[in-house]
């Protein structure tokens, strides 16, 4: 068995393998189908400041090689999650981290605030591509400026590991992960979805009520494996990649391009197991090719 323990900013975790917020729920729903704690870590749903409903049906769309989602951060709010869901979730033996969102910096901030005091949550992962309601409804993490503004501004308020999520409909995402280091960002993780459409041409009508939704999957994975390599080159704090990983190839790829560790999304919905399967993926992509560690492989592109 080779080494896969990892430490990714101040998380120390015993494996690279984490599940993609939003496509996991708050883990304990797949305690029936696998041993949960042998992930390396669980990122949990997004979690807002107050409770949100999240958009209008339809909200999914399958798409070749992929999906588009426009659930819209459906949850009930930071404090039943501190109240209800972490009870059951602070005795599982993993990182237990929270995506936190938000409409403004201030909801961001409070939010985090909120979490420091959980024992059992050991960071955020902060979700930028979240609309800023006070800017014209622009993300925060398609501006260099407005993403370093709220790092630096939960930085100040959160104590504990801090991973911001970068969104991939940007220019430069080297510039982004850039402007989130210098401001105390302990990680980054991407990419997040890509902007997409699907359009019903019988009907002639959009599928999804807003139009537009996130695209993930397969289809995303090249684009999300360029990016992750160009940030792992441009910034010195670790990178957590993911984007349409569905095995332990997948997987193995994101981290000979510089990932730390890495996220399964997507495909938790076609495999509920599949985070198991790359664990034991890598551990025996590593012994077939006498590596040590999980270490030796990260940026290992020759």
């Amino acid at each position: 068995m080779a080494n896969l323990n990892i430490n990714i900013g101040k998380l120390q975790l015993k494996n690279p393998v984490l599940t993609a917020s939003g496509t996991f729920g708050y883990g304990t729903e797949y305690s029936d189908f696998m041993d949960i704690s042998r992930i390396g870590g669980i990122i949990v749903k997004g979690t807002t400041l107050r409770d949100r409903q999240g958009n209008p049906y339809p909200r999914m769309a399958e798409t070749p090689s992929g999906m588009l989602n426009a659930v819209g951060l459906q949850n009930k709010g930071v404090d039943y999650f501190i109240e209800n869901i972490y009870p059951t979730v602070k005795d599982v033996d993993t990182n237990i981290i929270v995506n936190v969102s938000g409409s403004t910096i201030e909801d961001y901030i409070i939010t985090a605030e909120k979490l420091n005091d959980l024992d059992r949550i050991p960071g955020i992962e902060l979700n930028i591509s979240c609309p800023n309601v006070k800017e014209g409804g622009m993300a925060f993490g398609t501006s260099c400026i407005s993403a370093a503004e709220v790092v630096k501004r939960v930085r100040r308020a959160y104590k504990n590991d801090l991973m911001v999520k970068l969104s991939p409909n940007v220019t430069d995402i080297s510039e982004i992960a850039r402007a989130v280091e210098a401001e105390g960002a302990d990680s980054v993780s991407l990419i997040n979805t890509l902007l997409g459409m699907a359009i019903d041409s019988e009907k002639r009508r959009p599928i999804l009520s807003t139009i537009t939704g996130g695209l993930s999957g397969p289809a995303v994975k090249p684009i999300a494996l360029r990016m992750v390599w160009q940030v792992a080159q441009a910034v010195k704090i670790p990178v957590i990649g993911l984007g349409g990983i569905m095995n332990a190839a997948d997987a193995i790829e994101f981290i000979l391009a510089g990932a730390s560790g890495i996220q399964i999304g997507t495909a938790n919905f076609i495999d509920p197991t599949v985070s198991i399967k790359v664990i034991d993926g890598i551990n025996d992509y590593l012994d077939r090719h006498g590596f040590k560690s999980i270490t030796d492989i990260i940026g290992a592109l020759e």
